[in-house]
């Protein structure tokens, strides 16, 4: 192929060469460019015609600085995603439990070409994915995006559901799953479905346990419960997304603990004293086993005042934990 064939290509090969290569410690000369557009490409140029490419990429907006002198050259300043985005970004990725390993090792090599090369090596000896805890349903990153879709098409969806039995492998629910999606949230590393099921109510799935989603042609049952704001609020209530009668329950706490509160249940959350060690808070919750056993876990650092009755569940889950020993 003659050299002057790739002449339209030769921007878009010097912005990809800045992009991977160079950084403020690590100028990209105009003799590296030539260099590289002559060996790799096949395309013969000068530096007035690189001086000219640069400053078109700059026109354009491409945040090149240009560094004078004997030992200048070019560096990209700024991109897409600053350094501590990206890192941000891959530390999600690699702790998330329902992404499995392959798909976090796929997503952070994405996400690793967002910077020179010289800092995605730095940040690949960091990165920690085998080994982890993670989804074993290859097909969740797509189960999401079918759910995503079902949602901006107001549409049901059939699925089916598995448990995993006592070798590790998966068991199927006899029956096909019907329901109305509303939501997608993460609660303890893990991704759920807040959906209206016509035999469950108001319930929610496990994403990494949801197979073969189809998209119905019946619109979603209308839920106001699961709609706006009340999504939000709804999944606030829920403890590891477990069910339960909601409640406005009345709890004592240790002042040691008000970081955990606040954790859990907002910034807004009034805390009224009680004493010089203690606080009072309400709110509202779904009681189910998974929130009295949030309770229970900070031991004589926190009690229930009211209701009467879920104290007694509490009780209740203690002798029946204690029988057992």
């Amino acid at each position: 192929m003659p050299k002057s064939d790739n002449q339209k290509l030769k921007i878009f090969y010097i912005l990809d060469y800045l992009q991977r290569n160079s950084h403020e410690d690590g100028l990209v000369r105009a003799s590296d460019l030539i260099a590289m557009l002559d060996r790799q490409h096949n395309i013969s140029c000068d530096r007035k015609t690189v001086y000219s490419d640069i400053a078109a990429l700059q026109e354009y907006g491409v945040d090149i600085v240009s560094v004078p002198g004997k030992n200048g050259g070019y560096y990209i300043a700024s991109r897409n995603f600053e350094l501590p985005e990206l890192k941000l970004l891959i530390d999600a990725v690699q702790s998330s439990r329902y992404l499995t390993e392959k798909k976090s090792k796929e997503l952070i090599e994405k996400l690793l070409t967002q910077c020179n090369e010289q800092d995605a090596s730095l940040m690949k000896r960091n990165v920690l994915v085998s080994g982890r805890v993670k989804s074993m349903n290859e097909t969740i990153y797509y189960n999401v995006d079918t759910i995503q879709n079902a949602i901006t098409q107001n549409r049901q969806i059939t699925f089916s559901y598995f448990d995993w039995d006592l070798g590790g492998k998966r068991k199927f629910r006899d029956k096909s799953y019907v329901a109305s999606p509303y939501g997608l949230c993460q609660d303890n590393e893990n991704c759920y479905l807040l959906a209206l099921s016509e035999r469950h109510g108001i319930t929610s799935y496990r994403v990494d346990r949801m197979m073969d989603i189809q998209l119905l042609a019946a619109k979603r049952t209308p839920c106001p419960e699961l709609t706006g704001a009340a999504l939000t609020e709804h999944a606030n209530r829920l403890f590891q997304m477990y069910s339960g009668d909601t409640t406005n329950v009345k709890m004592r706490f240790h002042r040691s603990l008000i970081n955990v509160v606040i954790d859990r249940f907002g910034k807004d959350t009034m805390l009224i004293p009680d004493g010089d060690e203690y606080f009072n808070f309400t709110v509202n919750v779904a009681v189910s086993p998974m929130f009295l056993s949030w309770v229970m876990g900070f031991g004589s650092k926190a009690k229930i005042l009211y209701p009467q009755s879920v104290a007694d569940q509490l009780c209740d889950l203690c002798r029946e934990a204690m029988s057992q020993y």
